[in-house]
């Protein structure tokens, strides 16, 4: 098993990012801001190489890879797609809770979609997949997903997820301390995310 970090790439802002709708399969572009957030997370890698680069082939997620500067090397992976949210696609939290008080996506059925643990075992394919690359990984994805593949990388269920915030246009890196996974950094945010109201 190869000691190889894994660092995870959130796309720019969208317009559904901003009103806090659910996008999960939906094909949302990144928005002008989020567009400029992804060249600034090019910035952020700074070039940097990775043995492999996955990214969800949803607009919103592999624009931010191709503008930040890997889409030579970009493989499509399925297993980083969003949660399949079913039934919620589209809808706030906020409105849902108008119909079923205390709802959230972690603790409440996903009529049509998929359950947390469902996402948690493709988290954990890509785990699996990291230790056998010849060096460091990049994931570019989606929010929810990438707060669960951090919980299975440190041991948590699929659900660790909900205790982990993570923005729009952010770098965070999973790593080691000798032979423990360890989240070595959260939730670094481009310049300009300053900008972005959906913060």
């Amino acid at each position: 098993m190869a000691e190889n970090n894994i660092v995870l790439v959130r796309h720019g802002q969208t317009d559904w990012s901003i009103s806090g709708k659910h996008t999960g399969r939906t094909d949302i572009p990144l928005t002008d801001l989020g567009r400029q957030q992804a060249d600034a997370l090019g910035e952020m890698l700074d070039g940097e190489k990775f043995a492999a680069v996955w990214s969800s082939p949803l607009v919103r997620a592999w624009e931010t890879m191709e503008r930040a500067g890997y889409g030579a090397q970009a493989v499509p992976s399925e297993d980083v797609l969003e949660w399949d949210y079913g039934v919620y696609e589209g809808l706030r939290t906020d409105d849902i809770r108008l119909k079923i008080p205390g709802w959230s996506v972690w603790t409440h059925p996903i009529w049509n979609g998929e359950t947390v643990e469902e996402v948690g075992h493709r988290a954990d394919r890509v785990i699996a997949a990291s230790e056998e690359a010849d060096g460091p990984v990049a994931v570019f994805a989606h929010g929810h997903f990438l707060r669960i593949l951090a919980a299975r990388w440190v041991g948590l269920p699929a659900e660790g997820g909900k205790n982990l915030s993570l923005g729009t246009a952010t770098v965070s890196t999973l790593g080691w301390e000798r032979d423990n996974h360890v989240i070595q950094m959260w939730n670094d945010a481009c310049h300009l995310n300053s900008m972005d109201p959906a913060l």
